[in-house]
């Protein structure tokens, strides 16, 4: 009888060692020339306000009449009034959809492994476009939907530049970037603090401050992490995706 117990009874076989690292696939291919609307949508952004804020000869405000445009003291939304506001107004939307889209493709080409990061990051980030958009559909004048856009493009890149931070750590070949990213993070609230510190929301103080100039410094500091993003999405090519994924999963592909 015992015999017949040990003839019949099932082997066991020791479970096998679970892998607790993320799963890490190679990225998309094609999403690598997208990925570079988070290059060009900054840089026709900023070519636009370079150029409007030559040629502006001022507008009017809540019947304020600013005679001027001084680059130093009034912000770039100031270009969405007057002469010059078809121009910017339409540089703020079409620009904002570009850059939403190279957010969306960075994080398509990129070797993806964490779910929940990766999706945050696209959200949150991807927010700073639609809220460029959003500040050529409403001007100044629309003071709500204005600041609300204002606070979507530059506000919410402080936590999206974070929570990209942790996620890119853990991608293949984008760690460095990670670490730097996390530290963009503190920088662009540093600079956006400064901004409302030296905004002054009357006439004399849109005339005769510096907040122009900090808003400035702020968005280039803000659209340098989402080229530097752009462009190394774009150079990483598909077969150093799959180099890099081995090199983490221990894999080599077949």
């Amino acid at each position: 009888m015992y015999s017949q117990f040990m003839t019949i009874s099932p082997r066991v076989v020791p479970a096998a060692r679970s892998d607790t690292r993320p799963s890490v696939q190679p990225g998309h291919p094609i999403a690598r020339r997208l990925a570079l609307g988070a290059v060009v949508g900054p840089a026709l952004f900023t070519l636009a306000w370079l150029v409007l804020g030559v040629v502006s000869d001022g507008y009017t405000l809540f019947d304020h009449r600013f005679t001027d445009y001084s680059p130093v003291s009034q912000p770039i939304s100031g270009l969405g009034m007057g002469a010059t506001a078809p121009y910017m107004n339409s540089a703020f939307v079409v620009t904002g959809l570009i850059l939403l889209v190279g957010v969306v493709a960075v994080f398509r080409a990129v070797p993806t492994g964490r779910p929940a990061l990766r999706r945050w990051s696209v959200v949150l980030l991807g927010c700073s476009g639609i809220g460029q958009a959003v500040c050529g559909i409403f001007n100044l004048e629309a003071v709500l939907p204005h600041t609300l856009g204002f606070v979507l493009a530059i506000g919410t890149p402080v936590a999206g530049f974070l929570v990209a931070g942790y996620y890119f750590r853990g991608v293949p070949g984008w760690r460095r970037f990670g670490n730097w990213l996390r530290l963009g993070s503190l920088l662009t609230l540093i600079l956006l603090v400064a901004f409302f510190a030296t905004f002054q929301p009357t006439a004399d103080g849109a005339e005769q401050g510096i907040a122009g100039l900090v808003q400035r410094i702020g968005i280039l500091e803000l659209h340098a992490w989402f080229v530097a993003m752009g462009w190394l999405a774009y150079r990483r090519t598909p077969a150093d995706a799959v180099e890099r994924v081995a090199e983490v999963t221990g894999r080599r592909p077949g």
